[in-house]
């Protein structure tokens, strides 16, 4: 792995940070399935085998009991799983292609759910379900990263107001300098950004609220185990869909059309919340990954006679800008003869290679003098040369831009 504080190479193949990253975090991916299938294959082999054991018996005793062969029987319930397939349901007389039940599948698949429990049969219907699922998909996890925009917003923008409540009550601040702040900030959100910690709470809050209320109603309704229950929200939510608890599966319910409005309701606040969750979870994961590496960097570069990199001169510091509204350009015009060796001592530095050695743009640098002129900086946490994950669009790409972390992974 290349060294970011000497020019070296510690290892083989001279990884650059993102390559560095993606392999590690692929490897702690691949450490986390063995040990969740570790897990698992402990706590469910035995069970399987004493379940297995059970229905051998019982199979073994109805076959004596009816002087059925074991072939005879094994055909018979090799039917009953075609026709079970099939959407014939044997146990009551609701059919599962009426349209409330062709609405609830289109539901479980464009928001990615795919309980299982109906599945399309015909040609045509399995065709139609690729293309439908294309577009379904994508416009589902384009509502999913705009609802997780707004409620970052609504979020940052609620902490950011009883954040200058505080700060009135206390009297640390004068109201004109509340207000000088307030007009620097682009829509309120610009100058100040939640912590990831606190919008992770509270959209766990959220998530545990909302998945109480829903166990609530199923319990009631469905006849299932609180726990059960709880397990069903999660599964639901979080979009894996087993298919071993369904909801609206029953033939008629008490009050049927309001408890489908509601289950309906509860499954698309909950997905959203778990969505969200799951994203800001990503940048806890992410940070726990760059500590990881800079960790390994230090122990690597510990034996290479530069280990600590130079600071460059004439560069714009996204770490330096103290005040919301003020940023500072270190530009003094000259650079000494021992920096990089480009210019002799004392010489002006021209614009082509002030660009050069910050590797920005003219339109970057530009739109950093233009905020600079409004009194609104381009934040730290948006500057092109970030070298952490990043992303220009879709969900990560929004929680860098909306929240602050503050685990110190820069």
């Amino acid at each position: 792995m290349a060294c970011r504080g000497c020019g070296c190479s510690c290892g083989p193949g001279h990884l650059n940070e993102d390559n560095a990253r993606f392999l590690l975090l692929a490897a702690l991916i691949l450490l986390y399935l063995l040990g969740g299938a570790a897990v698992f294959s402990a706590l469910e082999l035995a069970h399987e085998r004493q379940a297995k054991q059970r229905w051998e018996e019982r199979l073994a005793n109805f076959s004596r009991r009816h002087n059925l062969s074991r072939e005879e029987l094994r055909g018979f319930l090799r039917h009953y799983e075609e026709a079970t397939e099939a959407g014939v349901r044997v146990d009551n007389t609701r059919p599962r292609w009426d349209f409330t039940g062709a609405f609830y599948f289109v539901g479980t698949v464009v928001s990615t759910i795919g309980f299982g429990m109906t599945t399309p049969a015909t040609v045509g219907g399995k065709i139609f379900l690729i293309f439908y699922g294309l577009i379904g998909c994508a416009s589902t996890i384009l509502f999913f990263n705009l609802f997780l925009e707004r409620l970052i917003t609504v979020i940052a923008y609620t902490m950011k107001s009883c954040r200058q409540q505080q700060l009135r009550r206390r009297r640390a601040l004068p109201q004109e300098s509340l207000k000088s702040v307030g007009k620097c900030e682009v829509g309120g959100l610009a100058g100040w950004k939640p912590s990831v910690y606190y919008v992770m709470l509270i959209l766990c809050t959220a998530s545990l609220l909302i998945s109480c209320c829903a166990s609530a109603m199923y319990t009631s309704i469905e006849g299932w185990s609180y726990f059960d229950s709880l397990y069903f929200c999660f599964v639901a939510f979080s979009t894996i869909g087993f298919g071993d608890l369904v909801s609206s599966q029953n033939a008629q319910y008490e009050r049927q059309g309001l408890y489908r409005f509601a289950n309906f309701v509860f499954i698309l606040m909950g997905v959203c919340c778990i969505y969200s969750l799951f994203n800001v979870i990503s940048i806890l994961i992410k940070q726990s990954v760059n500590w990881i590496l800079r960790k390994m960097d230090v122990g690597c570069c510990q034996q290479c006679p530069r280990a600590l990199p130079r600071p460059q001169r004439n560069a714009v510091m996204p770490g330096s800008v103290q005040n919301p509204c003020s940023i500072s350009i270190e530009t003094d015009g000259v650079m000494e003869s021992d920096t990089d060796g480009r210019r002799p001592s004392g010489e002006m530095i021209s614009m082509k290679d002030f660009l050069a050695a910050n590797k920005v743009s003219p339109a970057t640098l530009q739109k950093q003098l233009s905020e600079m002129a409004n009194g609104c900086p381009h934040q730290a946490g948006t500057l092109p040369w970030d070298n952490e994950f990043s992303g220009g669009v879709g969900a990560f790409a929004i929680m860098n831009n909306r929240l602050a972390e503050t685990s110190g992974d820069r």
